[in-house]
């Protein structure tokens, strides 16, 4: 698990607070965790499409089928995609 620390000050924090952000800390971790329950989502599915034209078997959790759709290569970070087009500029 990974831990991530956000520092505001008082007046980022006053801002938040009239945009109606009364826990910063707790809007945060829901956005990130939303973030990423949006992108696993979108993962299963790209594995499950990929999976079915193969043919190879489902793993059997989430979190299998997100390390194994890295593995196989059926999605990559932001960054590798980002170094693969500067590389074919090249």
């Amino acid at each position: 698990m990974t831990d991530f620390t956000i520092t505001l000050n008082e007046t980022e924090l006053q801002a938040l607070n009239f945009a109606g952000i009364d826990n910063a800390e707790e809007h945060a971790q829901n956005f990130v965790t939303n973030k990423a329950r949006k992108a696993i989502d979108q993962i299963v599915s790209i594995y499950t499409t990929n999976a079915l034209d193969a043919p190879h078997a489902i793993p059997g959790t989430r979190a299998e089928i997100v390390t194994d759709a890295f593995v196989k290569g059926y999605v990559k970070t932001v960054a590798a995609q980002n170094a693969e087009i500067l590389a074919g500029k090249e």
